[in-house]
């Protein structure tokens, strides 16, 4: 009984504290639009003197077409081999040389760049970004480079990589129609077969003002930041050509889909994924505290049900793809040893089932709530997560503001809400699964 009120009272102080954090200390942040159609969001924190400057282009796996895919991922790499005024591959010591770091990354639906800087080295990071949008070398030796880096990266982390090509395979099965079916690192005869001037109209296309959302968040003063952004920006021409967005529409899944795939590992794995609908829609919200509640923590239902318990797995959890179109709901277990695939598919079902049939009790739906408030509070509690959440929430909601809103629609969600999409979308007519098997299991020829 102690340990119950002690671990009440925690939950209740986390729940205290998120919602302090949430209420009292709002976000504020200035944003506009330059002639050029770059979008500007500058949020200033003085406490610590460091800032992110991010680009967000609106660009990702989805918008590349049939024979060409990878362009995204590809250009990810591309974009730091220089410009006219920074020589080929210096982009990352001039950063570190500088105190600061920097990365980006690729998804279905955007391209994301960033540096992590001292505050006085603001005007650094504005300026590499901009050299970047306006002039970045798109020529044969850096097409040439960075076609083997990715093929090499593809090796490394996907098809040499145990269970590396779960994604790739999941998606794939999922998805007849929407480009969502192929992954952002593409393949590799895609980006062999491209020609130069394939990836210079990508760049054209994608890579301009029009369809970026420059993010600055840290140590600024508004007024001067807004001067320097004039000064590198404001000249770089708007993009000519029309960005395209797809408008394919995936058909409704009326049976489940499954595949068997041998790969170089020891333990089995079974993967379900069942169609759900957009982030942003109301559904979308009880589907990612559903995701808390399946596997959010050691104490979460399916490690809890599948590791601890029945020792049928070493690992379990469930993942909800955020993504602009119509995603996927992951649910994910590798088995222990002795335990085969049908079997933990048969206790992942389980627990799929015990959420549709038993309602939530007060007090495990007051711990998901609290573990939610404290996500969103994390995620924005560094100049980095801020930075990116506010170029996510304009490009993606068309509302920079829901970095201090979006937690009221989590809070919106009942019970009865999570038990309802439950029943609504895991369902087997809804499913891809897939069962990954050593090689070893692989019936001879």
């Amino acid at each position: 009984m102690k340990r119950k009120i002690i671990a009440c009272l925690l939950w209740c102080a986390t729940s205290a504290a998120a919602l302090a954090q949430t209420q009292g200390n709002k976000i504020e942040f200035t944003e506009y639009t330059l002639p050029n159609g770059l979008h500007v969001i500058l949020h200033k924190d003085n406490s610590t003197p460091n800032v992110a400057v991010s680009v967000l282009y609106h660009v990702g796996s989805k918008n590349e077409v049939k024979g060409r895919t990878g362009f995204a991922h590809f250009f990810e790499h591309l974009m730091f081999e220089g410009t006219e005024n920074i020589d080929r591959g210096q982009y990352m010591g001039m950063v570190q040389a500088a105190g600061g770091s920097l990365n980006a990354n690729t998804s279905f639906d955007r391209t994301y760049y960033y540096e992590l800087l001292p505050s006085n080295q603001v005007a650094l990071g504005l300026w590499m970004e901009a050299e970047r949008m306006k002039g970045a070398k798109v020529d044969e030796t850096g097409v040439e480079t960075q076609r083997k880096v990715v093929q090499e990266e593809k090796r490394m982390r996907v098809d040499n990589q145990p269970y590396g090509t779960i994604l790739e395979n999941t998606f794939g099965l999922a998805y007849k129609e929407h480009p969502y079916k192929i992954t952002p690192i593409g393949t590799f005869e895609d980006l062999n077969s491209a020609k130069i001037e394939e990836f210079r109209d990508f760049y054209k296309t994608f890579y301009v003002p029009n369809n970026a959302t420059l993010s600055i968040a840290g140590d600024i003063n508004i007024d001067d930041t807004k001067k320097m952004i004039e000064q590198y920006f404001g000249s770089i021409p708007k993009g000519t050509k029309a960005i395209p967005r797809p408008t394919i529409k995936e058909p409704k899944q009326t049976e489940e889909r499954r595949k068997i795939v041998y790969d170089n590992i020891q333990l089995p794995a079974v993967i379900q994924a069942y169609h759900i609908p957009a982030q942003g829609t109301p559904d979308h919200y009880a589907l990612s505290m559903l995701t808390t509640l399946l596997s959010g923590g050691e104490s979460a239902r399916l490690p809890k049900a599948l590791v601890d318990k029945q020792q049928k797995a070493v690992a379990a959890l469930s993942v909800p793809f955020p993504t602009e179109d119509p995603g996927l709901f992951l649910t994910y277990a590798i088995a222990s040893v002795g335990t085969n695939a049908q079997d933990l598919e048969d206790a992942m079902n389980v627990e799929i089932e015990r959420v549709k049939t038993e309602p939530l009790s007060d007090k495990e739906f007051q711990k998901l709530r609290n573990q939610i408030e404290s996500q969103f509070v994390q995620q924005n509690s560094t100049v980095a997560g801020r930075a990116e959440n506010l170029a996510n929430y304009h490009v993606y909601y068309k509302d920079a503001n829901l970095i201090n809103t979006e937690i009221d629609r989590y809070m919106k969600v009942t019970k009865e809400d999570i038990q309802r999409v439950a029943k609504e979308y895991l369902t087997k007519d809804n499913r891809v699964v897939l069962h990954y098997l050593p090689k070893s299991a692989q019936p001879k020829q």
